[in-house]
């Protein structure tokens, strides 16, 4: 299974929203956050995500999300959630959690706000999610 996810935030920090969205099924899911960040909000995304049974293959347009699941957290692991700099990781918390459902799942980027469709679906998704908290009407 092949799901897209996004995050995002009205602010920053501010309500927020995340999503993902099974392509091949067109099942869905989102939610909103009150008061958050965007780099949150696409990390909940994906844990949602790997939540999924049959989850494979994640496809994010956040490059600090791949970066830091395929690069970044080994390090970060290796030095007890720092930084080289000695300053705590941020969102640790989410990124343990993303670290305990890896599994063999692939994660794959796309640029945001790009011509495919998938991937604009489920940024408004996530949108609409935040947009709920600001009282504002889902596109």
């Amino acid at each position: 299974m092949i799901i897209y996810t996004d995050g995002s935030c009205l602010g920053n920090p501010g309500p927020g929203g995340w999503a993902w969205y099974d392509p091949a099924s067109g099942r869905s899911g989102a939610g909103p956050c009150p008061n958050t960040t965007n780099n949150r909000m696409e990390l909940t995304a994906i844990i949602e995500a790997m939540r999924l049974p049959g989850v494979e293959t994640i496809i994010t347009d956040s490059n600090y999300c791949k970066k830091g699941i395929e690069e970044w957290s080994v390090n970060w692991v290796k030095r007890n959630w720092t930084l080289a700099s000695g300053q705590p990781v941020k969102n640790a918390d989410l990124w343990k959690t993303v670290l305990s459902l890896k599994r063999n799942i692939t994660i794959q980027w796309v640029k945001a706000h790009s011509k495919n469709p998938h991937n604009r679906f489920v940024d408004l998704l996530a949108r609409n999610a935040a947009l709920t908290l600001k009282n504002k009407k889902p596109m």
